[in-house]
């Protein structure tokens, strides 16, 4: 937790003095208002002995007789009451006593009073704006780290605790701080200041609070034991819920497919009855902390008004002084109960900060060099020697790849499932690295661009087509501020997408809901491909990016790809033999290596792998054998 204080800047650190500030001022109100309440009691007490000189001396007496120090003496020895020193003080405060001194005690609390809350707000301001300025930078500072993962790093927390620690940790962190800020100064000064006024009047008064402090120490302390093993689960199973919630809205269509309602329901179940019992676990020890804190308070105010009455028949105090000391008595107690409030909130907080600095000191894999060397051609991909292994990977998923592409061709990549296709052309974007070799793209190795600079010059069309919340047009300009409708229609009318946007009734100002769940396989497809065609880039890198589109609208497009830029160089991922056998060369892997390389008739020919998919898909006679 304390590692995210470092993010404090000038004017947070100054903010943070102000509340020290104004914290002292306002314990030095609240011992003031204090006085004030022992002042009025004296006073309507004096007023009353005023009025009813019997009370006080045990007959009437002319209070003009009284009202001096030196009549007081006289008056002793006159009556022969031989008055202490102590005695003859109060006999001339009541002699000189006026429903005055009760306005004037009465407003200077209302003064006190107001003043405490004006300076309480103030503070509960300042610390909000701590807070809110720390977690403001804290979201930031994540998201920005978050986008420069790799996808190895996006797959060592997964989506759904990166989210939880975006949100819920960091609202945590936030909610908490505007608390601690609040009572961590407040709490112990107003706590010394009172002992020390308490000690200062009545060592009994003092004894008495001290022995409450000590059972409410050795509570809190035996309560945190129990439950700050707990918070860590708490947050551990914050992240399964979201899981399972994200798994069951995302594969909603696949749930209801196989009829899965009930399995998904009881996997929420159980990672919710986990939660519930701990959360009912330290709830219940909570809860055992209030009633506490009630009778610690209640059982203090009473001691302190038996210790307060024997005391006073000792004539050690007054009255007055016993009321004021359960007010300190009292302001004590509410200040631990303000700590307890914060250990409470703590040990959830320290978690999620841990959570949240376990992102932010990732190291990152992927990293821009200091300078980027210049291009040495344009349009070409080449690979070196490549070997890749995932994180965590016993054997390769790529092994000693070798292989080029000259500007202006097109390359086809084909083989069966799992034989490392996407990962091929993910390390072309750099979404990972290589673990040895090289790739080079316009003659230059990846690891010598900035990202930026390297993605520029790649359209790329992933597997799995996402769109995102916004228009047709915003999708298909994704990235441009300054969205050019001309590029626009264009890139669509390219990848065959205008003919079901004109369909629509707002056309290009069409609405697509979030992952481009309103439109269709196939159409989602095609505007991703218009996405990456309006970027017009040196590489196209399509990931089997045709799978939904029927013969005819492949054709098609591919077609207008081809007659489209002559000098851009194209990648394409496929399982159908219809859309790659036209390719300049095509590479067939399996296993995570390159078995064959050829042209479609050459493949035919040397390629029993090759042959044999063709053969699954399309006639003798259509392959022209």
């Amino acid at each position: 937790m304390f590692k995210l204080y470092r993010k404090f800047t000038k004017i947070d650190l100054f903010c943070v003095l102000l509340i020290i500030g104004f914290t002292v001022l306002q314990v030095y109100i609240t011992m003031t208002l204090v006085d004030f309440v022992q002042g009025i009691i004296k006073a309507i007490t004096y007023v009353n002995y005023h009025n009813h000189p019997e009370a006080f001396i045990g007959y009437s007496v002319d209070w003009s007789m009284l009202d001096t120090i030196d009549k007081a003496k006289a008056f002793s020895l006159a009556s022969g009451m031989n008055l202490t020193d102590e005695q003859l003080d109060s006999v001339v405060k009541v002699a000189n006593a006026s429903t005055a001194d009760i306005w004037y005690n009465g407003l200077m609390m209302l003064a006190m009073a107001a003043s405490s809350m004006l300076v309480q707000a103030v503070n509960s301001f300042l610390s909000a704006f701590i807070s809110s300025n720390l977690s403001t930078r804290i979201r930031k500072e994540f998201y920005e780290k978050v986008s420069d993962f790799s996808l190895s790093e996006i797959d060592k927390f997964s989506t759904a605790s990166l989210v939880t620690r975006s949100t819920n940790d960091i609202q945590h962190i936030q909610f908490t701080n505007i608390m601690t800020f609040r009572m961590v100064f407040q709490a112990p000064i107003t706590m010394i200041w009172a002992i020390f006024k308490l000690q200062a009047s009545s060592f009994e008064l003092s004894l008495t609070t001290v022995v409450a402090i000590i059972s409410i120490i050795i509570i809190l302390i035996i309560v945190m034991a129990l439950v700050i093993p707990k918070f860590k689960v708490v947050q551990k199973l914050t992240d399964s819920i979201n899981n399972i919630t994200r798994d069951n809205l995302v594969g909603v269509r696949v749930i209801r497919a196989f009829n899965a309602e009930g399995y998904q329901i009881n996997k929420f179940e159980d990672a919710n009855t986990k939660y519930t019992k701990i959360q009912l676990f330290t709830g219940r020890i909570m809860a055992v902390l209030s009633p506490f804190m009630s009778l610690v308070l209640n059982g203090l105010t009473l001691a302190m008004y038996t210790v307060g009455a024997l005391v006073i028949n000792e004539g050690k105090i007054d009255y007055a002084s016993v009321v004021s000391f359960v007010m300190l008595s009292t302001q004590i107690v509410m200040s631990f109960v303000s700590l307890l409030m914060l250990f409470i909130m703590w040990p959830r907080a320290v978690v999620a900060a841990g959570r949240i600095n376990e992102v932010l000191n990732t190291k990152i894999d992927i990293t821009d060099p200091d300078t980027e060397e210049e291009t040495k051609s344009v349009g070409e991909v080449e690979f070196k020697n490549v070997t890749f292994y995932y994180p965590n990977g016993e054997n390769p998923t790529l092994s000693n790849i070798n292989f080029s592409i000259e500007k202006g061709k097109t390359l086809a990549i084909i083989g069966a499932t799992s034989s490392g296709k996407t990962t091929l052309v993910n390390l072309i974007t750099r979404l990972y690295d290589v673990s040895s070799g090289e790739v080079l793209v316009d003659g230059v190795n990846v690891k010598n661009y900035k990202q930026k600079t390297l993605r520029s010059k790649i359209g790329y069309v992933p597997q799995k087509g996402f769109l995102f919340k916004g228009t047709i047009s915003e999708n298909v300009a994704f990235g441009d501020e300054n969205i050019d409708m001309e590029k626009v229609i264009f890139s669509t009318d390219v990848a065959c997408a205008s003919e079901f946007i004109n369909e629509k009734d707002e056309k290009y100002d069409y609405m697509i809901s979030e992952g481009g769940k309103n439109v269709s396989g196939g159409q989602r497809q095609r505007l991703c491909i218009a996405r990456t065609i309006y970027k017009q880039p040196e590489i196209y890198i399509f990931d089997d990016s045709f799978s939904a589109l029927d013969y005819k609208t492949d054709k098609k497009l591919r077609a207008n790809l081809n007659s489209l830029d002559k000098e851009s160089t194209k990648i394409i991922v496929a399982q159908r033999i219809g859309t790659i056998m036209d390719a300049d060369k095509i590479i067939v892997l399996d296993n995570g290596e390159i078995k064959a390389t050829g042209t479609h008739k050459e493949l035919l020919d040397s390629s029993d792998i090759y042959r044999e998919i063709a053969l699954s898909q399309l006639s003798k006679e259509e392959l022209g054998l």
